[in-house]
């Protein structure tokens, strides 16, 4: 099938499923294939639940005079062009964004501002992937004047396929920093990959909104047309602006205007002065972006504050790397609270240098002076920390601890990566 005639039948039903156990009526399944499932399989159930067609890849799947079966040399690469096609024919504006943290964040923040002028569509949760990406594009409608569309990558030329396929006018990293050591090879596989996007910008002389506070981005940024914002007194800032207190919510100023924030980091500044640039870029009255910060509350296990009636949680749990892990501690360690324990799960796919990064993490929270601290996992128990320090092999271990002698009276900061699942401590604390 051609990809317009394809097209044609999206038109018609443009509600796309890859799960066979969630098939509104009238949908297109698309037969996706991982380590232990195969889409084809499931793609007869697909229909008999209400598909109107199902995409398979495999002949053995297909039947003869079956027009709700369409057959395709890969149902995922068809998914991710089918994508690419539909974006092109709407038209909408596409701001790209990835980095090493906080772009998540960071897309949420861009979009509440953005939503204050314009209908915007823009990621759900972490759908950053090679399968998240198409499938949101898949939901523009014309009535989206914006969409924000946030990418995700731990292999090299991951960023590149993506773009590829949303083809941004607008891009933002975020910033670049140690994670996924394990499939990017070293820090400089990550700078190379997150680049891919400023390389898609630089082909289609596209825009790029940019930290000029941040030596790794700038340097990264040659032939590129920028839109800056920073903390500087730099000449040519869009965007100005200044932290004014975090204690544990951030504060800050930006071009005359105070805005209290329900953020705790005050590394979060620079998420949020990204969306008050691209806010104030887009004629976003500068009023309502103040408000979209100040009313936005983070979600997901994000730089959250969750008080209980035994302690204070600062809930940091989605996930970790070298990066993340210290700006979480700087600015616990800054946090006024007399009594301060640390829950700190392993920071996952670091490869060779994990041993290093998690002794370097040890180091330093050695001289944060926390009155308790709990490693959870090999890679910390594996270090040369003081012998106060309790270690945990899972997190199963630290919840039969907490149900021995529950901790009170702490503000508990608890950061790792999502594998480690200490998420599920919140509702012991």
């Amino acid at each position: 099938m051609e990809m317009k005639d394809l097209y044609e039948l999206f038109l018609q039903h443009p509600t796309i499923t890859t799960d066979s156990r969630d098939v509104p009526e009238g949908s297109m399944f698309f037969a996706l294939k991982g380590d232990t499932f195969n889409g084809n399989a499931y793609a007869k159930t697909a229909l008999e639940k209400g598909a109107a067609y199902a995409v398979i890849d495999e002949k053995e799947y297909a039947e003869a005079g079956n027009d709700q079966l369409i057959l395709v040399d890969d149902a995922l690469t068809t998914l991710q062009q089918l994508a690419k096609y539909h974006r092109f024919h709407i038209g909408t504006t596409i701001i790209g964004i990835t980095g090493t943290n906080g772009k998540t964040t960071t897309k949420e923040l861009i979009a509440a501002v953005l939503k204050k002028k314009y209908h915007v569509l823009y990621t759900q949760g972490n759908f950053n992937n090679h399968i998240g990406v198409p499938k949101t594009l898949l939901q523009l409608t014309k009535e989206h004047q914006i969409a924000v569309i946030e990418m995700g990558a731990n292999h090299p030329g991951e960023i590149k396929t993506l773009a590829d396929i949303a083809l941004p006018d607008y891009g933002i990293i975020t910033n670049v920093g140690k994670a996924h050591l394990l499939g990017f090879g070293s820090f400089e596989g990550v700078v190379h990959t997150k680049g891919e996007l400023y390389d898609f910008l630089r082909e289609i002389r596209g825009t790029a909104f940019i930290n000029h506070d941040n030596p790794h981005l700038m340097g990264m940024s040659n032939g590129l047309k920028l839109i800056q914002y920073g903390q500087t007194n730099a000449e040519g800032l869009f965007v100005k602006g200044t932290l004014l207190e975090c204690n544990p919510f951030l504060k800050f100023e930006w071009e005359g205007h105070e805005v209290q924030t329900q953020l705790i980091g005050s590394y979060n500044i620079d998420n949020a002065l990204a969306a008050a640039c691209i806010g104030t870029f887009f004629g976003v009255p500068a009023h309502d972006i103040s408000d979209a910060l100040a009313e936005y509350t983070p979600a997901n296990n994000r730089s959250q504050l969750t008080v209980t009636a035994d302690n204070k949680l600062v809930v940091d749990a989605y996930n970790a790397n070298p990066t993340s892990m210290k700006a979480a501690l700087d600015n616990f360690k800054l946090m006024q609270a007399e009594h301060k324990m640390g829950i700190l799960g392993d920071m996952k796919e670091l490869g060779e240098a994990s041993h290093e990064e998690h002794q370097k993490v040890i180091d330093f929270l050695n001289e944060c002076d926390f009155e308790e601290v709990w490693l959870v996992g090999t890679e910390f128990a594996n270090t040369n920390h003081p012998s106060s320090y309790k270690t945990f092999g899972n997190v199963d271990e630290v919840k039969s601890a907490i149900n021995t002698k529950k901790p009170k009276g702490y503000t508990i900061l608890i950061k790792g990566s999502n594998s480690t699942k200490l998420s599920q401590t919140v509702e012991l604390l």
